[in-house]
């Protein structure tokens, strides 16, 4: 990160709403392209990301740029991208307000493109591994936080938090391993066949700069994808984004019971009551 990120930090907390500074909520949600609505069910302290210091302003449908700190919980409905002309310290800004405010254990969540030709649109999927392949790392620079210069990434994703993860759904999830491109372009057929060749089974534009992020500060990481739409060239159709906000909010239902049940056996709450 440039020099100054800590402190910009520091401005994003002391930017909060009292109410939400002075919970410590343990876990802390991301919610991808057309999941934000499980953001309602989520009962505290609100700021819009246009009233915190600092913080970047989504410019996609299906990002509504509200964080929520309620119960146990905090949650950011919606995200910002690196296609959308940010930088990556304002990328990753949101995960270390997160770590600020108490945050160890972080669920992303993302609307993806199916690599694996065994998924279908509308299939939930526990991210096992992840590919960076978006020609940026958000820890570069002179600033890297209170997290070490190399940190490890063996264990991305908590094997623990899966397996916590398929209880809660009470039925079997598959894994799968994540690509994470620039954007915003949907990607090639060729590239598909390349980033299936690579061991993809999921591709996308987000979440993967937020994971290295959150493991720099030790955060423990569950990731979550929505399979949205077949990647390019497995169905003979093409592809948009009014196709991803509308399997999102098809699969929301399963999606919102998914985190709810994760929280509770977290032992977290999503009232701050």
């Amino acid at each position: 990160m440039r020099s100054g990120f800590t402190e910009r930090v520091e401005a994003a907390f002391a930017s909060l709403p009292a109410g939400a500074r002075g919970r410590r909520p343990s876990v802390g949600i991301v919610l991808g392209s057309g999941l934000g609505a499980f953001a309602a069910s989520v009962r505290g302290a609100s700021a819009a990301f246009a009233s915190i210091e600092g913080f970047p302003k989504p410019t996609v449908e299906g990002h509504g740029g509200m964080m929520t700190v309620g119960g146990d919980v905090a949650v950011l409905a919606g995200r910002v991208h690196y296609y959308e002309g940010h930088e990556p310290d304002d990328v990753v800004l949101p995960v270390f307000l997160l770590h600020r405010l108490g945050v160890r254990t972080l669920v992303v969540t993302n609307a993806a493109g199916g690599v694996n030709r065994s998924y279908a649109p509308g299939l939930l999927v526990l991210i096992r591994d992840h590919l960076n392949l978006a020609g940026f790392n958000p820890l570069r620079g002179p600033d890297h936080g209170p997290g070490p210069r190399f940190p490890d990434m063996s264990t991305a994703y908590s094997p623990r938090l899966r397996e916590l993860a398929r209880q809660a759904a009470g039925e079997p999830i598959p894994e799968g391993v994540y690509a994470a491109l620039a954007g915003p372009c949907y990607e090639t057929p060729a590239e598909i066949r390349m980033l299936a060749g690579l061991g993809a089974d999921l591709v996308g534009m987000s979440t993967v700069p937020e994971v290295i992020a959150a493991r720099s500060l030790g955060i423990e990481v569950l990731g979550v994808s929505c399979v949205t739409n077949m990647a390019a060239g497995i169905l003979d159709q093409p592809l948009d984004h009014a196709e991803v906000m509308a399997r999102g909010r098809e699969a929301a239902p399963r999606f919102e019971r998914l985190l709810a049940e994760t929280v509770r056996l977290l032992g977290g709450s999503l009232d701050a009551g």
